[in-house]
């Protein structure tokens, strides 16, 4: 369903509209993710385990309202700028993003839920977090960073293919390339069926298909350089989980994320790259969903 949320139309997907009691989670997904990336055994889960489960599209990506009068930005001039330490001015902020995922709340009427994020995800939940702590009943940062300086980068191989265009024209060249950058960040301990993840990428490219979005996102992400030093002023129970084996983020910026919070949980998951496979989704269920009851009962 649409909705109206910080002046925005944002598409949301709610596991229990007319369930207000429940104690709700909200999922935010990563860089030019959709909400149909969450993967569905874990919505189950957290469905079955009590919680009201509420997905969206950010913006510029998925149903939600796009922003291509924003124009395409320039990612080369904006990667130099950002390792000569000149300001980037994105066409929009991660607090921007955040106060999209807080109006979802407040189109929602929800007063409080466990903000829940992955990649770029995790760091609009973690400026949710800041922005907004009395809506937050606690935070879930998963492979994701502070945005602080000097944390390693993704490796040669996954950066060049980031950068690389896919090799024709079209959806169907554009699903290649993204199987191909799939595969290059996935979990190695946990590998995934070749046929299934090209079912699913070609799913969310007939659903939505805006590589400018993802450019402007790129340049929200890369201009955030101050959530680091904000990330001690965080007050809600905090739980961060990073794959020992994530080529894209490494796992030094999990590390690093839990060590800037007050309190945080550190979990690190042996084999986990960049992604979600059922493998994955089973080892972050064991410590998400008490994570989540724990925060409940406080």
């Amino acid at each position: 369903m649409k909705i109206s949320a910080n002046h925005i139309q944002i598409e949301v997907e709610d596991s229990a509209p007319e369930s207000s009691h429940l104690p709700a989670v909200l999922l935010i997904m990563g860089l030019g993710m959709q909400l149909i990336a969450w993967p569905p055994g874990l919505v189950r889960s957290l469905t079955q385990a009590g919680y009201r489960v509420i997905r969206f599209d950010n913006r510029d990506s998925g149903l939600s309202e796009k922003f291509d009068k924003l124009g395409m930005p320039n990612l080369v001039w904006q990667g130099l700028k950002y390792k000569l330490g000149l300001t980037i001015k994105p066409p929009y902020s991660m607090q921007d993003m955040a106060r999209d995922a807080i109006g979802v709340l407040d189109a929602l009427k929800i007063d409080k839920a466990h903000i829940v994020g992955v990649s770029m995800g995790g760091m609009v939940a973690q400026r949710v977090a800041l922005l907004a702590p009395t809506r937050a009943l606690s935070l879930t940062s998963i492979m994701s960073s502070s945005g602080a300086r000097g944390l390693p980068a993704a490796t040669p191989a996954v950066t060049r293919q980031m950068l690389s265009r896919p090799a024709g024209k079209g959806k169907q060249a554009a699903i290649d390339h993204s199987v191909k950058l799939f595969k290059a960040i996935g979990s190695p301990g946990f590998p995934k069926d070749d046929a299934f993840l090209r079912e699913r990428v070609t799913a969310a490219t007939e659903r939505s298909f805006n590589p400018q979005g993802i450019a402007r996102q790129m340049v929200a992400i890369v201009a955030d350089n101050a959530r680091a030093a904000d990330l001690p002023k965080v007050t809600v129970p905090t739980l961060v989980l990073h794959g020992k084996a994530d080529p894209l983020v490494p796992f030094a910026c999990g590390e690093d994320t839990a060590s800037r919070i007050p309190g945080a949980r550190l979990v690190a998951i042996d084999g986990m790259g960049h992604d979600l496979p059922p493998g994955v989704v089973e080892h972050v269920l064991v410590h998400l969903v008490p994570h989540l009851k724990a925060a409940d009962s406080d």
